[in-house]
């Protein structure tokens, strides 16, 4: 029986009913492949989800790729990517089309309860991931350090340095002994060590070698390409935490304004699927850029998830001597306690500076909170609730 086909369709239906984000597609994947379909056992679903949590980029979506090679091999794992993102994609590059052509003023107030959607939602991600990966005062201090190192550099590749600080630091200060079994395809193979060495050599040299090579030719097409490649690329912790990352690389380009970027990031909390597909919305709305419209959509799209495919499928057969290894694993607690540094600062800027403004987008935003973190309101809600208190409190003043 051919596979692919089922990958596919499973993973559609998960892409079409996955709201919630990257913390609930892990427990949609848990629920679908270990416990209904058994593609996969406990011990194997945990350690490729640890190996994804490990790698930069969206971990949901890089686990959602494993899953399809363990099943179904390399057309399998794009089967799983392609089915998972396309509801999602598709929707924000048609709400990208209709900024295009409809152009909001830049103080709508539905558009400045999208800004404030995204500064509760950052905000219950720093919570979530500091009660998760921070949950000693050592890793608190580290955290907040480097949410101070990250404001006090401003610049694109300082997160690189403070993820790069703080596993230097975590080597030394969170030795412990980690056990760990590899993943395995139903055949109990591997990917082979060979091709999986070309994997990341390609990744490295795209990585490396772009920008410079562009920058060279004035090719501004690869320009463009590598901009949302670097963001794919260098980014630890999931969808929040490439905010800063993506801003810094279409906004001082003259490419849109923060208001229309913070717009898509908050359209984007309403959607099915992968954080990631933002990058279709700013890759569809970018102006004066080498691509735009709909073929822009689709070049950042892919641009930005094929550091996952190549770091996946090259990181698959040495994941368990790397994570085996005691200073290995205290390096990358340390690198989990700087993302959630990294995530804080991106909550003041440019989140909070962006959404609370005046008074009552901090009235907005109280309210906002409460519905998300106490009643339990879901993403997707709350960007409408959102949308609707921006008319109440901001419509008629």
């Amino acid at each position: 029986m051919n596979r692919v086909p089922e990958v596919f369709f499973v993973f559609l239906r998960l892409g079409l009913t996955s709201f919630g984000g990257p913390v609930a597609h892990l427990a949609f994947f848990h629920e679908a492949f270990v416990k209904k379909l058994k593609w996969l056992d406990e011990e194997t679903y945990s350690d490729t989800l640890a190996l994804c949590q490990f790698l930069p980029g969206p971990g949901s979506s890089q686990l959602g790729f494993a899953i399809g090679y363990l099943r179904a091999g390399i057309p399998g794992a794009f089967a799983a990517f392609i089915a998972f993102t396309l509801p999602s994609a598709a929707l924000m590059i048609g709400f990208g089309m209709g900024m295009l052509h409809f152009a909001p003023n830049a103080d709508a107030p539905w558009l400045q309860g999208l800004k404030i959607a995204v500064v509760v939602v950052v905000a219950k991600a720093v919570w979530g991931m500091a009660r998760q990966l921070c949950p000693d005062r050592s890793r608190i201090t580290l955290a907040i350090a480097c949410a101070i190192a990250m404001l006090a550099l401003g610049t694109a590749w300082a997160q690189v340095m403070v993820i790069v600080g703080g596993g230097v630091l975590g080597a030394f200060l969170f030795r412990q002994t980690d056990a760990v079994t590899p993943a395995t395809t139903e055949t109990g193979k591997t990917p082979s060590r060979a091709k999986s060495g070309f994997w990341l050599v390609l990744f490295f040299v795209i990585l490396i070698g772009l920008p410079p090579v562009a920058t060279f030719f004035g090719w501004e097409e690869a320009t463009f390409f590598s901009g949302f490649f670097q963001a794919g690329s260098l980014v630890f912790g999931g969808g929040h935490v490439v905010l800063p990352l993506l801003r810094d690389f279409v906004v001082p380009n003259g490419w849109m304004t923060d208001d229309t970027f913070m717009a898509g990031y908050g359209a984007v909390q309403a959607m099915p699927g992968p954080l990631f597909t933002i990058s279709a919305f700013l890759g569809t709305v970018a102006q004066n850029a080498p691509f735009g419209g709909i073929e822009g959509g689709v070049v950042a799209l892919i641009a930005i998830f094929v550091p996952s495919w190549l770091l996946v499928l090259g990181a698959l057969p040495f994941w368990q001597r790397m994570r085996g290894n005691s200073v290995f694993a205290a390096s990358l607690r340390g690198a989990n306690a700087a993302v959630v540094g990294i995530l804080v600062a991106a909550l003041y800027q440019p989140v909070w500076i962006a959404g609370i403004r005046e008074p009552q987008h901090f009235i907005i935003g109280l309210i906002l909170f409460c519905l998300v973190m106490f009643w339990k309101l879901p993403p997707w809600a709350s960007v409408i609730v959102a949308a609707g208190l921006g008319y109440v409190f901001l419509g008629f003043a």
